[in-house]
């Protein structure tokens, strides 16, 4: 049975009791305890096989080399330009192609997750690059639904709050599905050290909630003792150090919006209801809990855990479709490093779950696809040019200039911006001035321009945005 099994590829039970013209009943004895001892294994091997099959281990790992040798060199690679058209259909960047209505923003979350950010990046240009006609209230409601948070994930330097005390735009925040949010935790755990020191109020602030837990606004203003705009600035402070959250982010947009610039909604006087980005739609406070990794840190750096490397590995190939070392640049520097990213990938392409092959030219080292990515990135290639100019923000994902395509490196700043035209990077916007990157004819130049330098007319959100 043994040098049967040796001969021929994935196989039934049946088919071998036929060739040897012997019962089956005595053939499934001696097939099970070769796979009791290792030497064959059992499944449905052959595409559109419902039948159980057995092989020899060894043919079946040399089997799905060449299978996986295969599908490699099927891969033809794009260019970076067409990498970038394709990444702005994937992130659904492209204005015709953006989604629509609050719906959307849950599956924009689950794509995004982990991705560090300006705290007003979020709302000026991340999300309304993503969604048509994006409402605040769609962020609000998801995350008083207990469906997404947002937070810190790490701490400034320990130096930082009494420098800086306040949630500046540059605060560095993300958005989280709320069921992974203790594996990104674990993931960005906090530097071993001194605590942070706090001011007196933000330290009453912090002992109210761990005494209490969470709290809503004016429970804390009653039990703190403190000014209504002194518990405002403290948790600006514990939010820039990335201690506490609130339920809604409407916490957050209030704590951005300077005060006089919350104005009141709902009708006239008799009929106000309460104030625009006010802080007391935030709901809850409550500190962060912090998960710390499971391995004792090495050099100051903790391996995670496998399901955290995993969720990790699956977050980037569901952001980008495709992965490769270089794109780990525009990632936090507290991810873990493309040598541990890459054991994961590989053995999700060994399962069959994902595609390797070379599928960006031009870039060293392996690379690795969602299959639906492999489709759309073919599809890509041979879309024609649609000459439309796609504008994000510097702090955006997709500012991959002197990552990805050729330029000099737009800084990851809110209002910085990169203008894309069919993939290739046309100008830039740095500091409130155009840098043209491509030679544009007179027409094309007003047109990037004006794309270029978009404003969100007529929103709300402008009153702490600009």
């Amino acid at each position: 049975m043994r040098s049967r099994l040796e001969g021929v590829g994935p196989v039934t039970g049946a088919t071998i009791a036929n060739s040897l013209q012997l019962p089956l009943h005595d053939v499934e004895p001696a097939l099970l305890k070769l796979a009791a001892e290792g030497v064959a294994m059992s499944g449905m091997f052959t595409p559109g096989s419902a039948d159980l099959e057995w092989c020899d281990r060894t043919l079946l790992a040399r089997i799905h080399r060449y299978t996986v040798k295969r599908l490699r060199q099927e891969i033809e690679p794009v260019s970076s330009q067409n990498f970038v058209r394709f990444l702005c259909r994937w992130q659904h960047t492209i204005p015709s192609e953006r989604r629509q209505g609050p719906d959307a923003l849950d599956a924009i979350i689950m794509q995004l997750q982990g991705f560090e950010a300006p705290a007003a990046a979020w709302e000026s240009e991340i999300l309304p690059a993503r969604l048509e006609n994006y409402d605040f209230t769609w962020l609000d409601d998801l995350c008083l639904s207990g469906r997404a948070v947002w937070t810190r994930l790490t701490r400034p330097p320990a130096n930082t709050a009494a420098n800086n005390p306040g949630p500046i735009r540059t605060t560095p925040v993300t958005l989280l599905p709320r069921r992974s949010s203790p594996i990104w935790t674990r993931a960005a755990h906090a530097p071993s050290g001194e605590p942070p020191q706090l001011s007196s109020r933000a330290q009453a602030v912090a002992d109210h909630l761990r005494a209490h837990g969470a709290s809503f606004y004016d429970e804390i203003v009653e039990s703190t003792g403190l000014l209504r705009t002194q518990v405002e600035d403290a948790l600006a402070e514990l939010v820039a150090l990335g201690l506490v959250s609130s339920d809604s982010f409407a916490g957050l947009r209030a704590l951005l919006t300077p005060s006089e610039r919350r104005k009141p909604f709902g009708g006239g006087k008799r009929h106000r209801r309460s104030a625009l980005f006010g802080i007391e739609d935030a709901g809850r406070w409550a500190l962060l809990k912090r998960s710390l990794p499971n391995a004792a840190p090495v050099r100051g750096y903790a391996e995670p855990d496998p399901e955290t490397l995993e969720h990790i590995a699956r977050t980037m190939l569901r952001r980008y479709g495709v992965v490769f070392w270089r794109l780990l640049q525009r990632e936090a520097a507290w991810l873990p490093p493309w040598r541990e990213l890459l054991r994961v990938l590989r053995r999700l392409e060994a399962r069959g779950d994902i595609r390797g092959g070379r599928f960006v030219a031009g870039v060293s080292g392996e690379q690795f696809a969602l299959p639906e990515a492999v489709g759309l990135l073919r599809e890509t290639r041979r879309a024609p040019l649609s000459n439309v100019f796609i504008s994000v923000s510097g702090a955006d994902p997709l500012n991959l200039v002197g990552i990805i395509v050729p330029g000099p490196k737009v800084p990851a700043l809110t209002h910085n911006r990169v203008l894309y035209r069919d993939g290739v990077p046309n100008a830039a916007l740095i500091a409130g001035e155009v840098q043209w990157l491509e030679q544009l004819e007179l027409g094309d130049a007003r047109a990037a321009e004006d794309a270029l330098i978009k404003r969100l007319a007529g929103s709300p959100l402008m009153a702490y945005l600009r």
